[in-house]
């Protein structure tokens, strides 16, 4: 099974997983951005299967979703496109999500499973899954080798903590609160530290926060809090949708957003952590920008 965040905790970093969506931009660009996030050392790629009108993501993500549905993405594009592009991979993991209702509902579970392995998927979650379904989930995953992306918030109740680190194989995704994805916690990240313990003491499987995760100084609250790796979603699909509207290259933007998360290069007494500073604030002044659009030429979301 792969290690989805090996190489960085080898090199005592936080990991970095970043959130797209298939089919935004399209496929022939998407494929661009895939092996940039390679080059850039990225840890995973959460590629999402399109639906519509999700209840916990923000207006970014969604409509994101609705331009890639409305380019004719389903399960089978994105299948497709994993086979085509998983090969000439070094180190980015692609963990495929889907939502159950939309996506799976009207396949056969352990039929869709071992396709979405047979694509080079390095893992699955799956948004929705009704619980009475769990167990079958759990052995089609475990018959076809394909790891598991266990889910829980940190308010989550004690039983939810425990399946969830209990069904991680893949990778733990932590949530950090209850709301929309794009929002923070208002505490901070860091403050996630008893919960990741907690969760570390049930689960051998990496353990990855992410909602509001934005900036460098995110990034940084999450590796004070314990955790393996930081998940950004609604900040760089953000930028795709800027991309796109400007019509500039989606690669080219991720590229700057990727690095601007990674720590600075130690420089004159003093210097990086101001540097940190200001750049985290100057990007999250840019995020809110882009993630309040609410364009003339938009329907809202």
């Amino acid at each position: 099974m792969a290690d989805f965040f090996s190489r960085s905790r080898a090199a005592g970093e936080t990991g970095l997983a970043l959130f797209l969506t298939a089919g935004d931009p399209p496929p022939e660009e998407l494929a661009e951005v895939v092996a940039m996030l390679d080059e850039e050392g990225v840890d995973c790629l959460e590629l999402a299967v399109p639906f519509p009108d999700s209840v916990t993501d923000g207006p970014v993500v969604r409509r994101s979703a609705r331009r890639a549905l409305e380019r004719g993405t389903g399960l089978d594009d994105v299948l497709a496109f994993v086979a085509r592009t998983r090969p000439g991979l070094r180190r980015l993991r692609i963990a495929l999500l889907a939502d159950w209702s939309h996506s799976l509902k009207h396949r056969d579970l352990a039929a869709a499973v071992r396709d979405i392995t047979a694509s080079g998927a390095d893992g699955l979650l799956v948004h929705g899954l009704p619980p009475r379904l769990r167990p079958r989930y759990l052995e089609a995953t475990a018959d076809a080798g394909l790891p598991v992306v266990g889910t829980c918030y940190a308010a989550s109740d004690e039983h939810t903590r425990l399946r969830a680190a209990r069904d991680a194989t893949a990778y733990l995704y932590l949530v950090a609160h209850y709301g929309r994805s794009g929002t923070a916690p208002a505490a901070g990240h860091a403050a996630l530290a008893g919960t990741v313990a907690g969760l570390r003491a049930r689960t051998t499987a990496p353990i990855a926060v992410g909602f509001g995760v934005r900036t460098r100084g995110d990034l940084e609250g999450v590796a004070a809090a314990g955790a393996d790796a930081a998940i950004v979603g609604s900040a760089a699909v953000a930028r795709v949708e800027r991309a796109l509207d400007d019509g500039g290259s989606v690669t080219t933007a991720l590229r700057s957003f990727v690095r601007s998360l990674r720590p600075e290069p130690a420089g004159p007494s003093g210097r990086t952590a101001e540097t940190a500073r200001t750049a985290g604030t100057a990007d999250t002044a840019e995020i809110t920008r882009i993630t309040g659009i609410t364009a003339r030429n938009r329907r809202p979301a």
